[in-house]
C-alpha cells in the first residue's frame, strides 16, 4: 500500500508507448508517487488494465481522455467508466453540454472526480485567434471555470499561468473545494516541451494549484525517482 507520507498534489503523467515501459517507471517510482495519469496513447495499449493493477496497489488514477461529443454518448462512456471503478479523475472538455451529461453519467458515483479541460496548455492567444475564437486565453479560461462550477462538476485543468484565475473564480462562487489540476508543471531549468503555458511546481503551487501533472521532467529522466523527489522536495515547501 502506499505510504502515508506520499504527496497526492503530484500526479506522475504515464505518457509512454507501452503498459509495460509504464509499469516500470512505477516500480521505480515506489511509494513516493500515489496519483498516475493515462492518456490516450496507452488508452489504446489496454490502458484500463493498468488502471485497475493500479488501483489494486493502492495508487489513485487519473484518466486524462479529454471526453468530448454529444451529451448522450459522454453520458454512456462516464457512466461506463464509473461503473468500473478504476478511476479517481476523469477529464471532459469543459462545454456545458459534455460536462452536464459526465455528471448525469457518473450519478451517485461521486468518487470519480470529473475534470473540465479549459483550454489546452500547448496553446497561446495567437492558436485561439487562427482555430477563430474571439476570446484569449484567459478570458476563455475564466468563462469555461464559470461554466464547470455552474455545472456542478468538481474541477478544472488549466495551466498554471491560470490557476490564480481559477482560485479565485472558485473562492468568488463559494466553491473552496474546488480542484484545479495543472499540467506543464517544469521545474526550472528542464525543456518546456510542447508546453505553452509552463510554471515550475512552487509557483504554480503558489498560484492556488491544488495538484500538478507532471511527465517527461519525471518519466524521461535517466533517473526518475530522484526527479520526482526533487519535484516533491519543492513542493513541500509551499
Amino acid at each position: 500500500m502506499i505510504d502515508t507520507l506520499t504527496d497526492h498534489r503530484l500526479i506522475c503523467a504515464l505518457d509512454v508507448p507501452s503498459c509495460a515501459e509504464a509499469s516500470a517507471i512505477v516500480a521505480r517510482l515506489g511509494d513516493r508517487v500515489g496519483v498516475y495519469k493515462i492518456g490516450l496513447e496507452l488508452l489504446t495499449v489496454g490502458g484500463m488494465g493498468l488502471a485497475a493493477e493500479l488501483k489494486q496497489s493502492g495508487r489513485k488514477v487519473f484518466l486524462d481522455w479529454k471526453l468530448h461529443d454529444i451529451g448522450e454518448t459522454v453520458r454512456r462512456a462516464s457512466a461506463s467508466i464509473a461503473a468500473a471503478g478504476t478511476c479517481d479523475f476523469l477529464t471532459v472538455h469543459a462545454e456545458p453540454q459534455v460536462m452536464m451529461a459526465a455528471v448525469r453519467g457518473r450519478a451517485f458515483r461521486r468518487e470519480m472526480k470529473i475534470l473540465g479541460v479549459t483550454v489546452m496548455t500547448s496553446l497561446d492567444d495567437d492558436s485561439l485567434r487562427e482555430i477563430g475564437y474571439g476570446l484569449d486565453v484567459r478570458a476563455l479560461v475564466a468563462q469555461r471555470i464559470r461554466q464547470a462550477i455552474e455545472c456542478e462538476i468538481d474541477g478544472v485543468v488549466a495551466s498554471p499561468h491560470e490557476a490564480d484565475l481559477a482560485h479565485r473564480i472558485a473562492e468568488d462562487e463559494g466553491r473552496p473545494g474546488f480542484l484545479i489540476v495543472t499540467p506543464g508543471v517544469r521545474p526550472a531549468g528542464s525543456d518546456r516541451n510542447d508546453q505553452a503555458r509552463a510554471a515550475t511546481p512552487a509557483e504554480t503551487l503558489k498560484a492556488g494549484a491544488t495538484h500538478l501533472v507532471c511527465g517527461r521532467p519525471i518519466t524521461a529522466s535517466a533517473d526518475p525517482l530522484a526527479a520526482a523527489e526533487a519535484i516533491l522536495a519543492e513542493m513541500a515547501q509551499v
